[in-house]
């Protein structure tokens, strides 16, 4: 599996911003995270979704902010994020991991992609 993330830029506060991540193989039963790292701090959790979507989690910070979707015909997950705040600033990874169960540990993700940046401007 490889995936390609895209959607970063620069935006507002109170602006919105949707990311894109494009897999490429085979993600059957593959859950599927967004992660993100500002400068000078540790990668953290932003959202996860299984396979089917049934099982979703969202770190505190973004909850009722950001929403996280796939299409699993397009082998593509989305992170929809609205009401930006210049703490949102950072570079967002998405990550697969085989398994239905959520994660939220960078380190239970086998595959990364190369990461896209948004920054929220005050």
């Amino acid at each position: 599996v490889q995936l390609q993330a895209s959607g970063g830029g620069l935006v507002q506060a109170g602006g919105s911003l949707r990311l894109s991540c494009a897999a490429s193989g085979r993600t059957i039963d593959y859950t599927m995270g967004w992660f993100r790292q500002a400068p000078g701090k540790e990668r953290e959790f932003v959202a996860a979704i299984s396979w089917s979507g049934v099982r979703i989690n969202y770190a505190d910070s973004v909850k009722g902010r950001f929403t996280i979707s796939r299409d699993n015909a397009k082998n593509t997950v989305y992170l929809q994020m609205s009401s930006l705040k210049p703490e949102d600033t950072a570079v967002y990874y998405c990550a697969a991991r085989q398994g239905t169960y959520i994660r939220v540990t960078s380190g239970e993700y086998e595959t990364w992609g190369q990461g896209t940046l948004v920054t929220v401007s005050s």
